[in-house]
């Protein structure tokens, strides 16, 4: 019997350009996952306002994890809800303010998404402003831009640490959030799909390109690397075998996500 197959991704740099942030070359596989009724749950640094407006482009209907776990959304329809299901995870976005902000009183050199305007997030990051709007709308993390020192850095990671918080290297920002992490969220999921899928066999699939994907490959059943700026920093266990592309992007994405249906009989 075809096990069920539930896939999890990282979006910049993985399913998506880092450039030109689209999703085009990986389209035959989205279309193979989403004729064969395959999950795909997008799992993200980005926030749910604007995963919402992906998936729409996308056309994927699933859950989706935002804000690299800070909350997994469960829209009406999926896993037998029948309204939007919210979960969150760790502090607020008010309270991670008020720790970063402590840091800054006592000398940390930092720029958060709320120190900058949607135009000046829009020319760092590639986004267009309306977008850069959506990326601002923060539900429990904040990208940030460091301008001190490697010295400082580590002096900041630390003083948060105290304070039960965690700082995590992303393709183009560091991640101040608490302590749940892209894999709580994507454990969460499977353990719903797990349950509704009875007592067929369930497969996770993680896809991801940088160390802030390295626990929610870590928890799949088959993780895969995406070539990437800092996809080498990926390393796994010698018991862990991890599946990398020899393209960046969508395309190395798409080219795993395709041999991997067909290993599975999944035409």
């Amino acid at each position: 019997m075809q096990p069920r197959l539930v896939v999890f991704t990282d979006l910049d740099g993985t399913l998506l350009d880092h450039h030109s942030y689209s999703w085009r070359a990986a389209l035959p596989a989205l279309e193979r996952l989403a004729a064969n009724g395959i999950p795909l749950v997008l799992n993200s640094s980005k926030t749910s306002a604007e995963m919402r407006v992906l998936q729409r482009a996308m056309r994927v209907r699933a859950p989706y994890i935002a804000e690299n776990g800070a909350v997994v959304v469960i829209p009406a329809g999926c896993l037998d809800n029948r309204e939007e299901e919210i979960v969150h995870f760790g502090v607020s976005h008010h309270e991670l303010m008020c720790a970063l902000l402590v840091q800054r009183d006592k000398g940390a050199r930092f720029r958060g998404f709320s120190d900058l305007s949607a135009y000046e997030v829009a020319k760092l990051s590639g986004l267009k402003e309306d977008e850069a709007e959506r990326a601002k709308q923060r539900l429990g993390t904040e990208p940030l831009l460091w301008d001190g020192s490697d010295a400082e850095l580590a002096q900041f990671r630390a003083a948060l640490e105290l304070e039960g918080l965690r700082l995590v290297q992303g393709g183009r920002f560091w991640h101040a959030m608490g302590t749940f992490d892209k894999a709580k969220g994507a454990r969460f999921l499977l353990k719903r799909y797990q349950e509704r899928f009875g007592n067929e066999t369930v497969i996770s699939i993680a896809l991801g390109d940088s160390p802030n994907d390295q626990r929610m490959l870590e928890e799949a059943d088959i993780p895969v690397v995406i070539r990437g700026v800092n996809s080498d920093q990926l390393q796994f266990s010698p018991a862990r075998h991890a599946m990398r592309s020899l393209s960046p992007g969508p395309e190395g994405w798409n080219a795993c996500v395709l041999n991997l249906l067909f290993e599975y009989g999944y035409q």
